[in-house]
């Protein structure tokens, strides 16, 4: 007799081969892939659309005189309300009483007049020195699920929240940046996929007119790279719901760049294609236009990644306390560590030979940052990866809050959420998780920004 006590079995145990085989589908054929490819899109749509206004269009919330005292204009909120009531032609807010909404329209035009009036040695405005281009923030990691698109979009809010205008460029075909931005691309030519189409044939148009003058055959100039050059990068820019935040979008056609990147520099060897991105931000004069571009790469280390790590004047890369993700990092380390000491070692070569000096690949600063930190679980692995990464790892860990996942849930960042949905206390700490990333990443950009200017006064002396 069986024992009542007796635990069952475990539930992979005397499945039955007949039994299961009745649950199966019939073979799925590649038209199978198309129905759930449509049925993904329009969900895709729906959900994207849970962030959005009624008609569909994504609208940023408007801030109280609570959070734009607190996190934004560092005066006291009486003093707040009596610059307004001295000046009644500033921005007054909407609603009653003391219980003012500003948009981030208004609270950026504050906080100019702050600046221009209000005490000395407050920050009302970010610091940014004059003279110099735009600081180009790729964050990248070619393990997927650390975290890299949350940490990019939010430093691109915090950064805009912060009062600078942001581009940010969506490299990876996922397109996830570009949904949280509400972003609408319709094909591959609303990316930065002509950036790269241009710069290579703009590179074609002046081989061959060597080739010319030499009696050579010259290189073929198709449809595709006659019409990237009529691309201005411009023209790819779109506008977000942020007022400071712009965007170049992502879908999936992107991907495209992967396959004929390689083809293009098999053609045209002497292409330097990792200075693709980098020649079209600064041609166009697009690095004049922002104070920084944030540069959000595919989970591989493509072609696409490679371009904006070689754009790149600073390298985020996430990473969640874990072995398998430090494991991962550490291995995407050795790939960055090989891939450009291979094209520095080539086209040094070629250089020398040609009396030219070296190249190299530099970076300001690199930073890895973990992500989703659980400090009761993870604490000993977190010190251990600090250990093992000594000075390429922010202090602050990014702690993980339920406001990432609720808002999430609605295609949001943090920043987004309304804090009268939470209790004030619940908003506040995981506003800080991000708060604080952002505090590190900006000391680095002010400490790059700040050496860039001495070196220019130097050269200038």
């Amino acid at each position: 007799m069986a024992s009542a006590d007796k635990p069952p079995l475990p539930p992979y145990m005397n499945i039955d081969p007949k039994a299961a085989a009745a649950k199966l589908s019939a073979p799925v054929d590649t038209t199978r892939f198309a129905k759930a490819a449509t049925f993904a899109a329009k969900g895709r749509e729906d959900l994207a659309k849970r962030g959005h206004a009624p008609d569909g269009a994504k609208r940023l919330r408007s801030f109280s005189t609570w959070e734009v005292c607190r996190y934004m204009i560092p005066v006291a909120t009486s003093h707040f309300r009596r610059v307004l009531k001295a000046h009644p032609d500033l921005p007054q807010g909407t609603g009653d009483g003391n219980s003012k909404w500003f948009t981030l329209e208004e609270v950026l035009a504050l906080r100019k007049h702050f600046a221009s009036e209000g005490a000395a040695g407050k920050e009302y405005l970010p610091w940014r020195p004059e003279g110099l281009d735009a600081k180009i923030i790729a964050v990248a990691n070619f393990k997927g699920g650390v975290g890299k698109t949350s940490t990019a979009a939010h430093l691109a809010m915090s950064a805009a929240l912060d009062g600078y205008k942001v581009l940010v460029i969506d490299l990876d075909s996922q397109g996830s940046m570009t949904s949280i931005m509400g972003g609408k691309v319709e094909d591959e030519w609303q990316t930065a996929f002509p950036l790269m189409a241009k710069d290579y044939a703009m590179n074609v148009v002046a081989e061959n007119r060597e080739r010319e003058a030499r009696g050579d055959a010259p290189l073929p100039l198709d449809e595709t790279l006659t019409e990237a050059l009529n691309t201005n990068a411009r023209d790819l820019i779109q506008s977000t719901h942020w007022p400071n935040i712009d965007l170049i979008g992502a879908q999936l056609n992107l991907y495209w760049a992967e396959f004929q990147v390689p083809v293009w520099r098999m053609q045209h060897r002497s292409w330097a294609l990792w200075d693709a991105l980098t020649n079209a931000l600064s041609r166009e004069d697009i690095l004049t236009d922002y104070d920084v571009i944030f540069l959000d790469t595919p989970p591989a280390l493509g072609y696409l990644t490679i371009n904006a790590l070689a754009a790149a004047d600073i390298l985020l890369v996430p990473l969640g306390a874990s072995f398998l993700e430090f494991d991962s990092t550490g291995r995407f380390f050795d790939m960055l560590y090989s891939t450009f000491a291979s094209i520095e070692d080539g086209e040094n070569t070629i250089r020398r030979r040609d009396g030219l000096p070296d190249m190299k690949f530099e970076w300001d600063a690199v930073r890895a940052i973990v992500t989703r930190f659980d400090a009761a679980q993870q604490t000993d692995l977190a010190n251990v990866v600090q250990a093992y990464f000594g000075d390429f790892m922010t202090t602050y860990r990014q702690e993980v809050t339920a406001m990432v996942g609720q808002a999430g849930e609605r295609v949001n960042g943090i920043y987004e959420a309304d804090y009268r949905d939470f209790n004030r206390d619940t908003y506040v700490r995981g506003r800080e998780t991000f708060d604080r990333t952002w505090a590190e990443v900006k000391e680095v950009l002010l400490g790059t920004w700040w050496r860039d200017q001495q070196m220019m006064q130097n050269r200038e002396t």
